[in-house]
């Protein structure tokens, strides 16, 4: 028999008894939608990961502090700090495969200014801060290497600063104190997003690295410095370039442990990846327990129509049909039945994703091989659950069958 009137007869098999057939697929339905609705929210969160990650700057590396230990215990990373801006200014002059290179130094404090005060954190930075970040200065301009020489009182207000001392308002030429220093500011930043993390990037000041150490930190020691290669290519030679360069900064031995760390973008995103990947899959395994039972309850259906048909299986058998082809058409009615849930499944896991998007804002992806698992999945169910009883029609005695009642 040709498989396209293979697949009529299954077709009118199942239509003869729709409701029967309706709720037999239903726990393909809720399995395949569950597994398409989790699985989009997990990639969607992958994806969206991914952009916060690529949102932190362009090619970025991290040199931070090392450990220290005292008594045999270690006191955990950052808690040994020799960073200074010296080590900047030998990355900038020796190295060869950074594109720009930065300190970082962080203190925090209550903004005074427009319409009232605000309590930020204020990040001292380079010129080339902005670059590293893949960052862009809104309204104004950013500082330049002479006022970071001269340690200008001049600042850059992230997009939520601004929003809460200037609402609707340009407070580029205006002032604002910062522990009751005056700041002129020069400009407000593009808006940046959150962190991987949660935190607003945006909630932050930026101003020359040189004014925030000797006006509001206080302290010779800089908590991070950041670089940036040319290409991606790059990142692992200039990691060991980078390292080379800090030992003999530091006047450390190769033998000697080194006093900072060096990290770049790749881990942060393959940890995180490999973190969404893993609760992607666990949810999806947890809803596709409903695709195991949905497949018991084609087998127990089939088995049912295999009763039912007992005496039609028997005519065809009488008139020619072998057992293989009455195993084939009852495979073939499995299939169709379970395909049938599948695509149902997958309308019902597309309009949920889509609900879910629009109602919570979460960003939600289906990738096309995950349509093309679901669906080939739904069907070889089908397959697996619907062979013991195309089996146990194949093997009905002929004569048996005509005279089942």
């Amino acid at each position: 028999m040709k498989a396209s009137v293979l697949t009529r007869v299954a077709a009118q098999s199942i239509l003869k008894n729709k409701m029967r057939s309706l709720l037999t697929m239903l726990g393909i339905i809720i399995g395949v939608g569950a597994v398409i609705l989790l699985v989009a929210i997990g990639q969607g969160a992958q994806s969206r990961i991914q952009e916060q990650i690529e949102n932190l700057g362009t090619n970025m590396l991290v040199i931070s502090p090392g450990s220290s230990s005292q008594g045999g215990v270690s006191r955990g990373m950052g808690s040994f700090n020799r960073l200074t801006v010296d080590d900047v200014e030998k990355l900038q002059r020796e190295s060869f495969l950074l594109a720009a290179v930065s300190p970082v130094v962080s203190t925090g404090g209550q903004i005074v200014g427009g319409q009232g005060n605000w309590r930020t954190r204020i990040n001292g930075v380079s010129v080339d801060y902005l670059a590293i970040r893949d960052w862009d200065v809104e309204f104004g301009r950013n500082f330049d290497a002479s006022e970071v020489r001269s340690m200008k009182k001049v600042v850059l207000l992230g997009r939520t600063v601004a929003e809460n001392l200037f609402p609707g308002q340009d407070p580029v030429g205006q002032q604002v104190r910062i522990r009751n220093v005056p700041f002129q500011i020069i400009g407000v930043l593009a808006e940046k997003g959150q962190t991987p993390e949660g935190s607003d990037m945006d909630d932050v000041i930026l101003a020359p690295y040189s004014t925030v150490q000797t006006r509001l930190a206080g302290h010779q020691y800089i908590p991070q410095i950041l670089a940036s290669t040319f290409s991606p290519g790059d990142i692992p030679a200039a990691q060991a370039e980078i390292a080379a360069i800090m030992q003999e900064s530091h006047g450390l031995a190769s033998w000697e442990e080194d006093d900072f760390t060096v990290r770049n973008q790749s881990d942060l995103s393959e940890a995180a990846q490999g973190t969404t990947e893993v609760m992607t899959l666990l949810l999806a395994a947890i809803a596709s327990i409903s695709l195991l039972v949905g497949g018991i309850g084609i087998m127990n259906i089939m088995l049912v129509s295999v009763t039912e048909r007992t005496r039609e299986i028997g005519i065809r058998m009488s008139i020619g049909a072998r057992g293989s082809d009455v195993m084939t058409q009852f495979l073939v009615e499995s299939t169709v039945l379970s395909a049938a849930g599948g695509l149902l499944g997958l309308l019902l896991g597309l309009g949920g994703a889509r609900i879910i998007s629009s109602v919570t804002g979460w960003t939600t992806t289906i990738s096309p091989l995950t349509v093309v698992v679901a669906l080939a999945f739904s069907g070889a169910i089908g397959i697996f659950f619907g062979f013991y009883p195309a089996r146990q029609a194949a093997e009905l005695d002929p004569i048996e069958a005509l005279r089942y009642e």
